[in-house]
């Protein structure tokens, strides 16, 4: 099929043919920079059209995420040049303390839980920082999920309502992120700062935000992670954690 693309705002792309809409484009711009693009459409003529004059118009590096399974859209991204830069794994986790194990589990000595919501914002972006700049050091801030919103001036917006927290002598120690979907809620994140790390605090801290879900009457939760992110993966295992798929993070330099 053949179409006319016409950029119809700032970050909107159209693919007309028959005097109708046979596609669609976007870019969105993540908090950290990355500029990610998403096609819809249903011929590969249209796609590759609509890659085309977007990539024409857009800075590199350029991003997209791609179900795995997806193995037709994978190729369409594929024949424009992009390739494979990390995979996250798609994980669906129990809240039954029964089923999980963490009906025992209690905080480290000297450490202490808040639920979400009981976070102090000022506390909580400290730590926020922290773990921010420990990851960039170590792993690298953008193998971690996706971020949080930012406001106009670039700050972060964190949501105390959507954070539990680990508390040892006054100071923030360790967080959970989730995002609270009614059904189901996403386990975005949760990290411990390097020098509290293998004493417990995340389990703890996972104990928690399943535990308060449960009682809730919410049977699961959902959690991604990267795949070279092994602590992780033990972790939501460990207490057991379904893989159910994976998405590729795809990029084109």
């Amino acid at each position: 099929m053949d179409s006319a693309v016409t950029q119809i705002a700032e970050r909107h792309w159209h693919a007309l043919g028959d005097d109708r809409v046979v596609g669609r484009g976007e870019v969105s711009r993540r908090p950290d920079g990355r500029r990610f693009l998403s096609i819809d459409a249903w011929h590969d003529t249209v796609f590759d059209q609509l890659a085309g004059a977007m990539l024409a118009n857009l800075p590199r590096p350029l991003y997209t995420v791609v179900d795995e399974d997806d193995l037709d859209l994978l190729s369409r991204w594929e024949r424009t040049g992009f390739g494979p830069r990390r995979r996250e794994w798609e994980y669906v986790v129990p809240t039954d303390p029964r089923i999980t194990g963490l009906d025992s589990v209690l905080p480290p000595p000297g450490v202490t839980t808040l639920a979400a919501g009981e976070a102090e914002e000022g506390p909580l972006r400290e730590l926020d920082r922290v773990i921010r700049d420990e990851v960039e050091a170590t792993f690298g801030w953008q193998n971690m999920p996706a971020e949080v919103p930012a406001r106009p001036d670039g700050a972060l917006v964190l949501d105390p309502a959507r954070y539990a927290v680990a508390v040892q002598s006054g100071a923030y120690v360790g967080l959970v992120r989730v995002v609270p979907l009614p059904r189901q809620p996403r386990i975005g994140l949760i990290a411990v700062r390097a020098d509290r790390r293998r004493r417990g605090i995340a389990r703890a801290l996972l104990a928690q935000v399943l535990g308060s879900a449960h009682r809730r009457g919410i049977a699961t939760a959902s959690a991604d992670v990267n795949q070279s992110n092994e602590a992780a993966i033990n972790l939501f295992e460990g207490v057991g954690a379904r893989r159910t798929s994976s998405n590729l993070e795809l990029v084109l330099r």
